[in-house]
């Protein structure tokens, strides 16, 4: 027999059969035999929105066949079967109906008085106190009506609006459950396991477990737990939730893998490069989490609106019943009034904001794209600009020396010098400076007292002279001159293109190191794609005139502002915001930590130091450089989904409020144009799964533009040309 015929039930252990009822839950894959199994399964061992949407199903199916027996009497008795020689039977089939109605308003009802007796100890009423009050009235005024041998009851409306209602619970539920099992993965990471290779046992541990150096097995089709490099094994592997890349990336040994990446095809031994749980898995867990949390702006005003409706609500509808019953029997007036209750609960209003968020937030967390506050989403929809910074972002952070002039100085003691300091700056020219004094095979000098000075560079102590490395205003802030022999090789550097670092010491300046960098390939495409969508793009970099004009040029930016310290970045932003409207900022780097606190948005690139990363709203993968417009139509996707899902509960709210309030509407019917309205928001907010995920095919345009601009690989190899 094959796998597939001998696969045993989860729930009752029987066979699967050959057409088993296939079920993700929990991150784990589960076979059932029937759905009924699957649902009592869910219903066992589920969390959260699974579990609830689960039990939902059960209630829905207990209802169903209470309600639909005093479905069947009512109709008996509403085309007179029982008038004439049989009425007799009538008081019989009302106390049947009575019978039918009770296990049902008690168990379809349990959850909406529970929800609204929480509400009231909290001092608020919530729109489950609207169905409570609407359906309580309805039955007792039907079981009272038994009691006294009435022919008018209405057993029939309590149970179908409570069946209707949990019915658009359900579907709010279920919906909320796909939301949560596509975000599964993300928020896997706090629960995981690994497969603990020592001494040739294997063994199941929690990744919090594992320590540097362990040797961890991952089987194909299996999330990589930790951060580390294959020792054993081939694979194909999915890294699209960390890195946003779509396609899978082959794997060898001696190759780094990535905590939540899936492992398609092949048997791993990777040997963990560090924690278990201090890994970007992890991090993106802790952060998705944090961020479902919080309410945006957007839902808190929906939730005060939602409290403020429920008591006038309740006010109309007393009002409606005193009006009515002026004219008309009072049992058709407390109809009139019950169908004002269930029409005006504001089922689709609290829905509207959240669903939508949380998918939105998933969309953008499944490509490794990490918000800190969902109301960021909202904020990221209305920008009017980018502001970029250019090292490290717009270019590829991979800059290279290539000449350095200097004067009264050798190359050897200046790159000592140098390098000694930029050991303590993370900034990607002060790696270029490192990188050029090894290759040298230069030493650096042990530097004490260095502080960073953001868009400036960093000074300290070197032996007993004081030194700085960084930008002329640096210099000039010391007091420490430039000769003119130095500043004329300096210009012509800038002049073609080059950005400039200031090496000094002992109260002056040393050396000026030339270095060239090339514009990341994808930045001009995403420049463009962020224009056509109505943006406009600034440059603002602490670089000279020259190397920012070159990259601006090269990837499509108009507006440059060069030069600039960090606090003169924040003042030129905030004139931009002044004048312009909200803007973002995208940077990478130590000096960029102030500048990306300050914008309306700030967005650091996937390499971005940790103060960038703390100090931004927005985290974008490790080359996801390019996934910035994507990120702009999910935002503008989410805000149109929550305008049009508010739009849509009002208006249809107020119309049906009325239609309820003419006498219009019966009870029955008004609970299914509500759970009509809960159904349209629902079904509105899952169309953001059809906004396409970024593909490889975007990207067209960013190689071709590689394939014209390569980078300046002779400037690479140039040899250090120092000034005498």
């Amino acid at each position: 027999m094959s796998e597939r015929e001998t696969s045993l039930c989860s729930h009752c252990l029987l066979p699967a059969g050959r057409r088993p009822v296939r079920h993700r839950l929990d991150g784990e894959e589960h076979t059932f035999c029937c759905y009924g199994c699957r649902i009592a399964f869910d219903v066992r061992h589920g969390r959260g929105e699974e579990s609830e949407a689960a039990w939902l199903l059960v209630r829905i199916g207990v209802g169903a066949f209470l309600s639909m027996n005093i479905m069947l009497l009512s109709l008996l008795v509403y085309t007179g079967t029982f008038a004439g020689a049989d009425a007799y039977v009538l008081p019989w089939v009302h106390a049947l109906m009575w019978l039918f109605a009770t296990p049902a308003v008690v168990f379809l009802g349990g959850p909406f008085l529970g929800e609204a007796l929480r509400g009231a100890m909290e001092g608020r009423l919530t729109s489950a106190a609207l169905i409570v009050i609407g359906v309580a009235a309805a039955y007792l005024y039907s079981a009272f009506a038994v009691l006294e041998g009435s022919t008018h009851v209405y057993f029939d409306t309590s149970s179908m609006v409570l069946m209707l209602f949990t019915l658009g619970r359900y579907l709010e539920a279920e919906s909320r459950a796909k939301a949560a099992r596509d975000l599964e993965p993300l928020l896997a990471a706090e629960n995981a396991t690994a497969t603990i290779v020592a001494d040739g046992v294997e063994t199941r541990r929690p990744v919090r477990d594992v320590a540097p150096d362990m040797l961890v097995r991952v089987r194909p089709g299996e999330l990589i737990p930790v951060d580390g490099i294959i020792a054993e094994g081939e694979a194909n592997v999915d890294e699209a939730m960390i890195t946003g890349e779509s396609r899978p990336v082959a794997k060898a040994p001696g190759m780094p893998v990535i905590a939540g990446s899936i492992n398609f095809d092949g048997p791993l031994l990777v040997r963990c490069s560090g924690a278990g749980a201090d890994t970007r898995w992890g991090h993106i867990c802790r952060s998705v989490r944090d961020t479902l949390s919080h309410r945006s702006s957007t839902q808190r005003i929906a939730d005060r609106i939602v409290s403020i409706s429920v008591p006038l609500v309740l006010a109309l509808s007393g009002l409606t019943i005193a009006y009515w019953a002026q004219s008309e029997p009072f049992d058709r007036a407390l109809l009139i009034g019950l169908a004002v209750l269930v029409v005006a609960c504001p089922c689709a209003v609290g829905l509207a904001a959240p669903l939508a968020t949380t998918l939105g937030i998933g969309r953008l967390a499944r490509r490794g794209c990490l918000l800190r506050e969902p109301e960021l989403l909202e904020t990221l929809a209305t920008l009017r600009g980018v502001a970029f910074d250019k090292t490290g972002t717009l270019t590829t952070g991979s800059p290279h020396v290539t000449a350095i002039h200097t004067d009264g100085a050798g190359l050897d003691e200046v790159l000592s010098y140098s390098s000694g300091l930029e050991r303590h700056s993370e900034h990607a020219l002060a790696k270029a400076v490192r990188i050029a004094a090894a290759e040298r095979g230069v030493r650096p000098l042990e530097a004490q007292a260095v502080r960073a000075i953001p868009g400036r560079g960093i000074r300290g102590t070197v032996g007993d002279a004081p030194a700085a490395v960084g930008s002329a205003a640096l210099m000039r802030d010391l007091g420490w001159p430039l000769s003119l022999k130095l500043r004329e090789r300096a210009r012509g550097s800038e002049a073609d293109g080059r950005s400039l670092v200031h090496v000094g010491w002992d109260g002056r300046v040393r050396a000026v190191l030339a270095l060239d960098d090339v514009p990341r390939p994808e930045a001009r495409t995403a420049v463009e794609a962020l224009q056509s969508r109505g943006l406009y793009a600034v440059l603002l970099t602490g670089d000279g005139t020259g190397p920012a004009r070159d990259i601006a040029t090269a990837v499509g930016i108009d507006e440059i502002e060069a030069g600039l310290s960090a606090e003169a970045k924040r003042e030129v932003l905030a004139h931009i915001r002044g004048s312009r409207g909200p803007v973002a900022m995208v940077g990478d780097g130590l000096n960029d930590g102030p500048v990306l606190a300050d914008a309306d948005v700030g967005i650091a690139v996937g390499s971005a130091t940790d103060l960038a990363r703390e100090a931004a709203a927005l985290t974008l993968p490790d080359g996801g450089f390019w996934m910035l417009p994507w990120v702009i139509d999910i935002a503008r996707a989410v805000r149109r989904t929550i305008l049009t899902n508010l739009l849509w509960a009002f208006g249809y709210n107020l119309v049906a409020l009325t239609a309820a309030a003419l006498g219009l509407l019966q009870p029955i019917l008004a609970a299914v144009v509500m759970a009509g309205s809960s159904l349209l928001v629902v079904m509105n907010s899952l169309r953001l799964a059809r906004v396409p995920d970024p593909e490889p095919a975007d990207l067209a345009g960013r190689r071709s533009f590689h394939q014209d601009t390569p980078p300046n690989t002779s400037a690479v190899k140039a040899e250090y040309q120092p000034t005498a």
